[in-house]
């Protein structure tokens, strides 16, 4: 399973970590990915991995779950 959202493909950056002595050392940047459950259009739901910002923005339509009594 890649590092990558299913929907706007974010994936993980490179820079440097600098220490307090001005110290550069390479670091990777990883995006906040959830595994969540998408509906699709044609009403088939999967389990995707999504970041954050997709979840938020509306992107992802979540299935509606029946209550049990």
């Amino acid at each position: 399973m890649s590092r990558e959202c299913a929907i706007c493909g974010k994936k993980p950056q490179t820079g440097n970590q600098v220490s307090h002595s001005n110290i550069k050392t390479k670091r990777r940047f990883l995006p906040n990915l959830q595994s969540v459950r998408h509906q699709l259009p044609s009403g088939e739901v999967k389990h995707m991995s999504v970041c954050t910002r997709c979840i938020r923005s509306g992107a992802v339509v979540k299935p509606v779950t029946a209550k049990k009594a």
